[in-house]
């Protein structure tokens, strides 16, 4: 299995298996999860070949995924980006959704939108973890805002021609590169033409980085103003019943969510091993989260996870509270975790980092 499980040897002699369920959702057990033949469907008892199974056993695969998906919705930010345009899409699961992320792509001109998404073309950034559900979601929305805002108003020095655009582009043929000058050489301080501004704006490789550090910084001023600390104030008696009434549709959601991992639970494990799908979450982070049990605090830390973790240098500064770490390599589609250190350390860099240093001659 894909997701590595943490091992525990019970009293009964058994293995208990603690599953990640942010890395469950590729699984096949997961997309068509196992369903007796006969069974009841629409009223019938149907045959496993029958297309009215199939049909239940896909939509019963996408809850099970949802159910996983819960058990650490807005805990994790998950960031992608395209290899040939720097575009750059945010998932609240590991996996990417067709669906979510051609949502995510604003059209800036004829094929800057593709007709479909290729799994080579995407690639993982860097990842986002958050202690708390609501301040991931907060986070999630302002990444959103800010990217959209800045490829529907772009800054004007992000699509004026500069110098150092023409040395970028410029060709390496003296003909052509005589042409191109006799072109664009009185143009610097102009507008870029229409397809070198979809370019320049379709890049946020650099943009999103910055995004996230500024997110974290509004958000120590948002816990600090008392964000999402549960005083609402005065509520009208229709508010406090609708309220009343979300949470029991919330109480009841959850109980189904329950239900479905418990038998997916019973249906992975055996006479010798026990799975269990529980968040995990490392020794530091666990110590920290239940300091701040009672309330939010704007010194929770956060994680952060680079594929390459020279790419929080596109940053000016991070906040005290963010811990960098370095993701693991891996050969499949989906986001790794943390890449494992010697002696079961966990976290890569504490805060602040400093590149190495070159070996003397």
């Amino acid at each position: 299995m894909a997701s590595q499980p943490v091992q525990k040897k019970t009293l009964k002699g058994t293995f208990e298996k603690i599953l990640d369920p942010t890395k469950m959702g590729t699984w096949n057990i997961v997309r068509r999860p196992p369903i007796e033949n006969k069974s009841i469907i629409q009223g019938k008892p149907r045959e496993q070949n029958s297309n009215a199974f199939k049909a239940h056993q896909v939509k019963e695969g996408v809850r099970l995924r949802k159910a996983l998906n819960a058990l650490t919705h807005g805990k994790n930010i998950f960031v992608y980006h395209n290899i040939r345009t720097n575009q750059v899409v945010y998932s609240l699961t590991r996996y990417l959704e067709k669906n979510n992320v051609l949502r995510q792509l604003v059209y800036h001109g004829k094929k800057t939108i593709p007709a479909t998404l290729r799994k080579d073309m995407w690639v993982p950034y860097f990842s986002v973890h958050f202690n708390d559900s609501k301040v991931g979601l907060r986070a999630f929305h302002l990444l959103r805002e800010f990217s959209l805002q800045r490829q529907l108003a772009p800054p004007r020095e992000m699509v004026t021609i500069t110098e150092e655009f023409l040395n970028q582009k410029r060709p390496r043929s003296p003909e052509e590169a005589k042409e191109f000058d006799e072109k664009y050489g009185d143009k610097i301080g102009w507008l870029m033409e229409k397809k070198d501004r979809a370019r320049a704006v379709m890049d946020q490789k650099a943009t999103s980085v910055a995004d996230i550090s500024a997110v974290l910084a509004i958000q120590e001023e948002e816990i600090n103003d008392g964000f999402a600390d549960g005083k609402r104030g005065y509520l009208t008696r229709g508010a406090r019943r609708r309220r009343r009434d979300a949470r029991k549709k919330e109480e009841a959601k959850a109980n189904q969510n329950a239900e479905r991992i418990a038998k997916l639970e019973a249906t992975l494990s055996s006479d010798q091993v026990t799975y269990k799908i529980q968040e995990t979450q490392d020794a530091d982070t666990k110590s920290k989260s239940a300091e701040g049990a009672e309330g939010r605090s704007a010194e929770d830390p956060v994680k952060i996870l680079w594929t390459d973790i020279h790419n929080a240098r596109y940053a000016e500064n991070w906040p005290t509270r963010v811990l960098h770490g370095e993701l693991d390599l891996t050969r499949g589609h989906v986001m790794p975790g943390q890449k494992p250190l010697y002696h079961g350390i966990e976290v890569l860099a504490d805060k602040a980092f400093t590149e190495k240093e070159p070996a003397s001659s």
